[in-house]
């Protein structure tokens, strides 16, 4: 297997640390914890960490270019990398999936995600794999003050963890086995 550039989504800067366009960053950060990889290089206005997960090399990313010109960090990562995009798997916050639940997910569209939208463009292929973590819709009021906003309900706060984690274990799964036989054990839970 070659190596995986995987990449979470999100926006730089203390304001959006802990917000559910962030839920990217998170899982990367808590993926590199767990892998024992330090996502603390620059390149192309974001950072990164290589390692292995499940005996394979995998790079580690987070653009630092905000959401919705995420294709400017991944295009030119890929290419030092020389990863092919069947190879890269984004790791993004999903309204169309209620909170807490996670799906590989390999091409599609960009169901109106700005940083999806943008990957598509710089990359010209829907082709990369995605991790889609489920953080729900509002209720009511503007989708882009939701997503802006820190996870809030005392029940979304109490699961964050173990969300993160299954998100993990899940990205883990794809690493080992494909993300096409990952999906069976995944988007099945």
């Amino acid at each position: 297997m070659s190596r995986r550039l995987i990449v979470g989504l999100g926006n730089p800067g203390a304001k959006y640390v802990e917000t559910r366009h962030n839920i990217g960053f998170m899982l990367i950060d808590a993926l590199a914890n767990r892998a024992g990889i330090s996502v603390s290089r620059n390149k192309f206005n974001g950072l990164y960490g290589t390692g292995s997960i499940a005996g394979q090399s995998v790079v580690l990313a987070k653009p630092e270019t905000f959401m919705n010109l995420s294709g400017r960090f991944v295009t030119p990562m890929s290419r030092y990398f020389d990863v092919s995009i069947e190879d890269i798997l984004i790791v993004h916050d999903e309204l169309d999936l209620e909170f807490g639940t996670i799906r590989l997910k390999i091409s599609g569209g960009h169901a109106g995600h700005n940083g999806l939208r943008s990957i598509h463009g710089e990359l010209g292929s829907n082709q990369y794999h995605r991790l889609r973590m489920g953080i729900g819709r509002p209720h009511k009021g503007s989708v882009s003050s939701y997503v802006l906003a820190p996870f809030q309900s005392e029940d979304e706060r109490d699961w964050l963890g173990d969300f993160v984690a299954r998100g993990c274990d899940a990205i883990e799964s794809a690493v080992s086995d494909g993300t096409r036989a990952a999906m069976n054990g995944v988007n099945g839970t």
